[in-house]
């Protein structure tokens, strides 16, 4: 019995797989954006994510998100009301409801894997706010791809310094001391602290860099 049920588990990933990238093959580029669910909207990291979405729209890039609420919907929110391109990649879960209303095309995924390969394929840049366990699962996944050469080294922008601060100095400070990273390791990512920095490294990366497809 359980046999059967792996069997056609692979097939639904498969379908998850096959839904997303029929999805997101024609989207324009999107920065996708990861950062707390909880996080209410008018308090300081909402406000910097909603404006984060905004100004990208004027560089023609789109957004894309979890699809959630919190950091996800502010951005989505920046970019649908500003006219550009607002994607979600959503998660089955008890505690949220679907996607957040500002967005424009999405797809919800039950599984996490199948989720995240959807940013990493379809992702020119990631831009992450404060949040807890699975924004680090995000953003660690992005440095490791992007470290062992699995993805193309895109952006990676950490918009917060005081939040950041104390996981950067560790990483320095412990990993890096005891010859557990490269020293160029620190060069996969950029520490900033608004929506306009984050903005001004993701333009200034993609004007010095050609266009290239990842390794997916």
């Amino acid at each position: 019995m359980s046999k059967e049920r792996d069997a056609w588990q692979i097939l639904r990933i498969q379908a998850e797989f096959t839904k997303g990238f029929d999805t997101f093959s024609e989207i324009p580029p999107c920065i996708s954006v990861f950062g707390s669910a909880r996080l209410k909207e008018g308090t300081k990291w909402y406000k910097e994510a909603e404006k984060f979405g905004e100004l990208m729209t004027t560089h023609d890039f789109g957004v894309m998100t979890g699809g959630g609420p919190g950091i996800m919907e502010a951005s989505n929110k920046g970019a649908k009301e500003s006219g550009g391109k607002s994607v979600g990649v959503g998660i089955e879960l008890p505690f949220e409801a679907g996607m957040n209303p500002y967005v424009d095309k999405g797809v919800e995924h039950r599984y996490f894997f199948t989720r995240k390969v959807m940013f990493l394929k379809y992702s020119k840049g990631f831009v992450v706010f404060p949040g807890g366990l699975g924004t680090l699962d995000e953003l660690f996944e992005a440095l490791t791809l992007a470290q062992t050469g699995h993805n193309i080294q895109y952006p990676i922008v950490l918009v917060g310094k005081e939040f950041w601060g104390g996981l950067i100095e560790w990483i320095k400070n412990t990993q890096l001391t005891n010859g557990l990273i490269s020293e160029k390791d620190l060069d996969l990512f950029r520490l900033v602290d608004t929506a306009e920095e984050a903005v001004n490294k993701i333009v200034e990366y993609h004007s010095n860099h050609t266009t290239e497809e990842t390794n997916f």
